[in-house]
């Protein structure tokens, strides 16, 4: 059940300063990263950021909305950091260079930027907590992360299809089967490593939940 605050009159609560919100925000991807959703109280989170639980219910009317809220926050982090690098790909190099480059891209989002750490393992919670959030929630966390990711990559294998450099009949089936080939080799290199698998879950990124 959400967590809410009980409400002395009709009114909604006054929404508080931007500053706080980002505070609040960024410590609820700390805690629900490390507790997952359900584990997580609204009690962690103000202590956590530094406020009281009035100040994030100022600003978020439940912990359901406040993790929807950064769910979606960070997926689309992620997902615009990912376009971003794919944008700076050379298209007319050797198609086999620009293939490497997509799945260096996708790789480079779970080993290169540490800010996106505590996404990658909330996008893990879901799997193990799917029952607890509204179809809504995962909606959009699908719609600002993982699938807006899968129509990148495939609307360039499809172009590069359409230019005569890659012979794709399937350009959605040929993207998933990159990012799938991408996490499996970010996998295996990571348990070589003894790294958490935690650590390269870059495709629980998959929307296939």
């Amino acid at each position: 059940m959400a967590e809410t605050l009980p409400m002395e009159s009709d009114e909604r609560p006054r929404r508080g300063r931007p500053g706080k919100r980002e505070a609040i925000t960024r410590a609820a991807r700390r805690v629900f990263g490390r507790e997952g959703y359900v584990r997580a109280s609204i009690d962690a989170i103000a202590a956590e950021a530094g406020v009281s639980t009035r100040t994030i219910y100022n600003h978020f009317d439940s912990k359901e909305q406040l993790f929807t809220s950064v769910l979606v926050e960070s997926a689309t982090q992620v997902a615009e950091t990912f376009v971003a690098m794919v944008e700076r790909l050379d298209a007319d190099a050797d198609v086999a260079d620009y293939l490497t480059g997509m799945a260096e891209a996708l790789a480079a989002q779970s080993t290169e930027h540490p800010e996106h750490f505590t996404h990658f393992t909330m996008a893990r919670q879901i799997s193990a907590e799917a029952d607890h959030f509204p179809p809504e929630t995962l909606d959009g966390w699908r719609s600002a992360g993982p699938l807006r990711v899968e129509g990148e990559v495939a609307r360039r294998l499809g172009e590069l299809t359409d230019r005569g450099r890659l012979a794709v009949r399937d350009p959605e089936q040929a993207a998933l089967h990159l990012i799938a080939l991408t996490a499996a080799q970010l996998t295996a290199r990571s348990r070589r490593r003894g790294v958490g698998e935690s650590f390269v879950v870059v495709w629980s990124f998959s929307s296939r939940l």
